[in-house]
This record gives C-alpha cells, structure tokens and sequence, in this order.
C-alpha cells in the first residue's frame, strides 16, 4: 500500500476514493465471512453426529467448564480480601 499520493487533479482524488472504496468493500466482506464461521454452531450436538463426536464435545465442553469453575473460584478467594 502506497502512503504518499501526488494528486494533479479531481479525477486523480476520484479514482483514489473509488480504489479505497473497492478495498474497504473487499475487506468487508472478508470480514463477514470469518464472522459468519466464528459464530456457526457446532455440530457435535446435532443428531446427524456420530455418538463419539457427542461424546467428545461433552467432555470438552465439560473440561471447559470446570476449568472456568475452578478459575472462578481462584479469583474470588484472591480478590475477597
């Protein structure tokens, strides 16, 4: 990307603001779709998962949970004095 731009004219600054304005939309819509896969839900619960899928996301999100449990826990007793 170029940080200095010489500008001879109106039609110079034109076509400058129409390239910003392609990027902008480019960098948009790229990020819309990693937004999009971020907050997809999972489908280890779906019923079209296989039992060990379901098996293994419950364990994991269970791990999860406990750790933030525990976590919570250790802030609260560091923090209660």
């Amino acid at each position: 990307m170029e940080n200095f731009f010489e500008y001879k004219s109106l039609d110079d600054i034109r076509r400058r603001k129409e390239t910003l304005r392609q990027e902008l939309l480019e960098d948009d819509k790229k990020i819309k779709n990693l937004w999009d896969e971020m907050s997809r839900p999972s489908d280890l619960f779906s019923k079209s998962a296989s039992p060990s899928k379901r098996i293994t996301g419950l364990i994991n999100t269970s791990a999860a949970l406990f750790d933030g449990a525990i976590l919570g826990w250790k802030l609260y007793r560091k923090f209660r004095k």
